[in-house]
């Protein structure tokens, strides 16, 4: 029997089962308005056809968790509307729908190892380290004395994702980014 839980223990990254389906949640945020009960907005994505979903529940409602299996993959090479992994036991190589994996792609370099998320053997997406350390592509130079705190410009990291980084941070330079809010952390 499945286990169940309730809105309040979502997780990013979690799977729940909903309308006979498997969906993966994106992203959820805990709602209390000033008036009336509570309730949790959920964006999720549907293992199946890949489509996204904005849903709302009631605070506490109870729906069955969907177990994943997790092994190390490592990221080969992009192939259009596929990218190519391999599994690190076996030496498998498989690919997997670029749009399931498009936000993740943005960390990614060529022979980085990941986690492959399963559902009962089919892949459902994979999973980054909290953290990454990549290189800086192209940024603005900083202006010396321009030392306001807070502020930011952006910069194009060696994967082509752009982030926000403090204005010291110079082209060449070493950077931790936060996967999960697409923003720097520190240098590396």
């Amino acid at each position: 029997m499945a286990e169940i839980i309730n809105t309040n223990q979502f997780r990013n990254g979690m799977h729940i089962g909903l309308d006979g389906g498997v969906w993966r949640i994106v992203s959820f945020q805990h709602v209390k308005p000033g008036k009336g009960g509570a309730f949790v907005r959920t964006k999720l994505k549907n293992l199946e056809s890949g489509s996204l979903v904005d849903k709302t529940f009631r605070a506490g409602e109870k729906m069955p968790r969907v177990h994943t299996e997790t092994k190390n993959v490592q990221y080969l090479y992009d192939q259009g509307d596929e990218v190519v992994f391999m599994d690190q036991e076996t030496y498998d190589q498989f690919p997997l729908r670029r749009d399931d994996v498009e936000e993740e792609l943005a960390f990614l370099l060529p022979s980085a190892i990941v986690q492959l998320l399963t559902v009962d053997g089919r892949p459902a997406g994979i999973q980054l380290p909290t953290t990454v350390k990549l290189v800086v592509a192209e940024t603005e130079p900083g202006v010396k004395g321009d030392t306001v705190s807070n502020v930011t410009k952006p910069a194009t990291l060696e994967t082509g994702a752009v982030v926000q980084v403090p204005l010291f941070v110079n082209t060449g330079d070493r950077i931790k980014v936060d996967t999960r809010e697409y923003r720097y952390t520190s240098r590396a």
